[in-house]
């Protein structure tokens, strides 16, 4: 594990989850290519998308089965912009590079919109601080992890 995956560790120590980090064959920069390896359907893997909401950074815990509609996550948020971040801005909120944004483990914990979708499915897969770790939790810890609030983000 590297330096990401500790800090990832450490924060899942700290909620009380176990810490079983996977490290992947190779990169898995979208949902598709992380569902091929661990041979789960794509919906059950949660992506980390960091959006500009107003200026400030929103981690959206996205199910891989259908992107993000910014529109209807605005009305949900009442806030006037979401755009996704560029790779600056991921890097400053979250410590990590995009592909590899975990839910936690980030200097300052983020606000963060868990899609309710991912509820169906009994292990969600996120990432573990880099584009090659992956990490089971379910829905009720990713929830608590993040401190996330649930929305339908489509």
């Amino acid at each position: 594990m590297n330096e990401r995956n500790a800090r990832v560790a450490a924060a899942l120590a700290a909620a009380g989850i176990p810490s079983n980090i996977v490290i992947l064959d190779a990169d898995a920069k979208t949902a598709a290519a992380a569902a091929a390896q661990l041979g789960c359907e794509v919906g059950a893997i949660a992506n980390s998308l960091v959006f500009d909401c107003d200026g400030e950074p929103l981690l959206v815990m996205a199910s891989g089965a259908a992107r993000v509609n910014t529109e209807v996550l605005a009305a949900a948020l009442g806030t006037t912009s979401i755009r996704k971040a560029d790779a600056a801005l991921v890097r400053q909120a979250t410590g990590q590079v995009i592909g590899g944004v975990a839910p936690a483990g980030h200097p300052h914990p983020l606000r963060t919109i868990v899609d309710s979708t991912l509820a169906q499915y009994p292990v969600v897969w996120t990432a573990a601080g880099t584009a090659d770790s992956v990490m089971p939790l379910t829905y009720p810890q990713l929830l608590a992890l993040t401190a996330g609030r649930e929305a339908q983000v489509r």
